[in-house]
């Protein structure tokens, strides 16, 4: 099945591990991960040939790669091949599902269809895991991964990474989370690889903060002190030096106090402190563009703070405009901006490109930057550089006028690729797994305290002839602390890795017989607004094999029947739209659409707490909910426990009612059928399980109606009670009160 392509030693050796069990490829950039899930693809459907192989990547450049990879050295007919992305709408991706054998997809997407059901991972045999590293915490590899071990008949899983991380325990969850058996490691060293590894040649490029700069960052770590021994005095901070406070002591001391919030403190020294760790975290992001960045970014986030100070009431904000160490570095930085004063770093980098191209004019060179509003700046002063033509590389996500969608990225890779543009300049976005023949030359803008960005920057050179990498580095700033972090956190991804495969032993991940959960037409069904899916619920509905269909409801959070509709609040929800006023006005749309309406209220937290509300603005809202509207309220712990209420009310009534129902409130009818279907259905306890027999017998509506108890009862599962209550319906009188 594969042609074009001859596998190299280390490839035919970690596909016999891949072929036995759940491997995880820690292989170095370019060293041919795609042609070892390309033979296992072949190896799969050779052993299994009715069934289908699923591969899933971060974005849609990435799986339209791999496709393009198989495209060229698969003998596959085309028309066996499709791409899942959410450029693809649900109706289609369930067609092509069904025809395809080899489906590329991004994850996001492939969650809803899973979810709803759309399509059936039974027959998947094969499912290959792209940027392994991403399977930690909610991201939706973790539930693909989980929804296919436990469905499908044939399961292998075959997860790819240039770099897992340095954290032990991050490492060990990716393993756990794509059940991972075994680990296959080649580093640019092991004599199976080192011949095929291309010369890497990394310089550090040194630069000096001039005074202008060095003022600044001394008034900023001024009102830092400040502040630290603020929060050392009322003995919250228990360090002794203060200098040397890091941005990751800062986020836990963060955590630890929102968390004594959380559970009922509320003493003022608590809330001081937090108000205060704000101003910090916002200095503390301030001195980190001043020393990296540069003084357009800089004057960019002092004026966002200005701003923010104009109309927020918050005591942080306006607690660093009053300051006057602020102030001072505030004033400095627009003199500095006014005069165009270049960051050190930028001024050597015009020199390092513009000698790059004048060497040679069809070189292709990627800047990597940190922060998009100095990518910006970055490409705009490479462009006056004489033939240099540089674009900004960015994700989606529109901010502050940029904003690439993926086929804008796309076409600006093939731009790249095909020498009409020499410069990319690219944020994160630009450094997982993008494949470009030939770059010539990559700069770092500034290191980064990452193992696997540093790692996966200096992948995108040296891919099929010798590689150039020229790291940026501000002198006695923090660009030399992430340099030396980087390096030890490298050192440590790979002693770990080694040692994770000892202690395995193959037994990380001990294979349990899973049944497997075939679809089934009497399920327990759900109808869930799709805007509910990052809560949890939904993936725990599915996980206990309820059909849950995502749709777009106007009244409800979730629809169990024709009559019952549940509004889902989280605690502090609840009590935020009680503040806003959005909460009587959706308690009454659930009154007026759903015969049972019931409120969910989700969490441990005091609901008194929360927020600064007076508790008896909250028993009051309760109160009216509970008895003027009639509506019951039911809290519980946690997602899994309001998965698990929700499950019971939907099979309690869907016994009680049937499990054929519409969504009067959302989903209007459009046939005729469907209309008397829908009006019908609408009747005291009928559903359209019951509204179709009731039409089947007596031929119209108006016969229905015209109809006595005794002749209603004649319908199977209409007794006496639901026969009284559909002529009290259509033969009393109405009154208003």
């Amino acid at each position: 099945m594969i042609k074009n392509f001859e596998p190299r030693l280390y490839q035919q050796t970690i596909l016999a591990t891949a072929a036995e069990k759940n491997t995880l490829v820690v292989l170095p950039t370019g060293m041919g991960k795609t042609n070892i899930f390309l033979m296992l693809t072949a190896q799969r459907l050779k052993h299994y040939p009715n069934s289908k192989v699923l591969f899933i990547g971060p974005t849609r450049p990435l799986i339209e790669q791999y496709m393009n990879v198989f495209k060229n050295h698969f003998e596959i007919d085309e028309r066996d091949i499709a791409v899942f992305t959410g450029m693809v709408s649900p109706e289609k991706r369930s067609e092509l599902w069904k025809t395809s054998r080899i489906i590329f997809s991004t994850p996001q997407g492939l969650e809803n269809d899973i979810i709803s059901k759309s399509i059936n991972l039974e027959d998947v045999c094969l499912l290959g895991v792209d940027e392994a590293h991403r399977a930690v915490g909610d991201y939706a590899y973790v539930f693909v991964a989980k929804q296919f071990m436990k469905l499908s008949r044939f399961p292998r899983i075959i997860a790819l990474t240039a770099s897992p991380g340095s954290d032990m325990e991050k490492i060990q969850e990716v393993c756990k989370n794509l059940f991972i058996e075994d680990i296959e490691v080649r580093t640019d060293d092991d004599p199976d690889v080192k011949p095929y590894i291309q010369e890497m040649q990394i310089e550090w490029a040194n630069v000096e903060l001039p005074k202008v700069f060095t003022d600044i960052k001394r008034l900023l770590a001024l009102f830092l002190t400040e502040r630290f021994e603020k929060l050392k005095k009322i003995g919250i901070l228990k360090r002794a030096d203060v200098k040397y406070v890091s941005k990751s002591d800062l986020l836990q001391l963060q955590a630890e106090l929102r968390s004594r919030i959380s559970q009922g403190e509320k003493d003022f020294v608590v809330w001081n402190a937090i108000s205060m760790l704000a101003e910090v975290m916002k200095i503390h992001h301030a001195l980190e563009l001043l020393e990296t960045q540069g003084i357009v970014s800089l004057q960019k986030y002092f004026e966002k703070l200005v701003s923010e100070s104009r109309i927020s009431k918050t005591k942080a904000i306006k607690s660093i405009m009053n300051d006057s160490n602020f102030r001072l570095a505030m004033s400095k930085a627009r003199i500095l901006h006014e005069e165009k004063v270049e960051h050190p770093k930028l001024i050597e980098l015009q020199n390092i490109i513009e000698k790059e191209v004048s060497a040679n004019k069809d070189a292709k060179i990627i800047v990597f930057n940190q922060y998009r509003d100095n990518a910006v700046d970055i490409a705009e002063k490479l462009n006056r550089i004489e033939n240099v033509t540089a674009k900004i590389f960015v994700g989606q996500q529109k901010k502050n006028e940029t904003g690439l969608s993926q086929k804008e990225q796309k076409h600006l890779l093939d731009d790249f690729k095909n020498g009409l543009l020499n410069v990319l300049v690219a944020t994160s976005i630009g450094e997982e797994g993008l494949d470009i023949p030939k770059v010539d030359l990559v700069v770092f803008y500034e290191p980064i305290p990452s193992a696997i960005r540093s790692i996966q920057r200096r992948g995108r050179t040296g891919r099929q002839d010798k590689g150039r990498v020229i790291i940026l580095m501000a002198k006695g700033t923090r660009d030399e602390a992430y340099k030396w972090v980087a390096h030890h956190k490298e050192k440590k991804m790979y002693r770990n890795l080694t040692n994770l495969r000892k202690k395995l032993n193959l037994s990380l991940h001990e294979r349990k017989e899973l049944p497997i959960a075939r679809f089934a037409e009497n399920k327990t069904k759900i109808f869930a607004d799709y805007r509910e899916k990052g809560s949890g619920v939904i993936k725990e509905l599915a996980e206990s094999n309820v059909t849950v269909n995502l749709e777009k409801l106007n009244y409800a959070d979730y629809v169990v029947s024709s009559r019952c509709g549940i509004e889902a609040k989280t605690v502090e929800d609840f009590v935020d739209s009680i503040i806003d006023g959005r909460l009587l006005e959706q308690i009454k749309n659930l009154k007026n659409n759903f015969e049972r309406p019931i409120i969910v209220i989700e969490g441990t937290q005091d609901i008194y707490g929360v927020r600064n509300v007076h508790h008896n603005s909250i028993l009051g809202m309760m109160a009216t909910i509970a008895v003027s509207y009639g509506v019951p309220i039911i809290q519980t712990k946690n997602f899994k426990e309001t998965a698990a209420l929700l499950q019971i009310i939907a099979k309690r009534e869907q016994e009680e009612i049937g499990r054929d129902f519409s969504l009067h409130a959302d989903r209007k009818p459009a046939t005729l059928k469907e209309q008397q279907e829908y009006v019908v259905s609408s009747l005291p306890g009928m559903g359209l399980s019951l509204a179709k027999p009731l039409l089947k017998k007596f031929k119209t509506i108006k016969n229905i109606v015209n109809a006595s108890e005794k002749e209603l009862q004649e319908v199977e599962k209409i007794g006496p009670a639901k026969a009284k209550q559909i002529k009290d319906v259509v033969e009393k009188e109405y009154k208003e009160s």
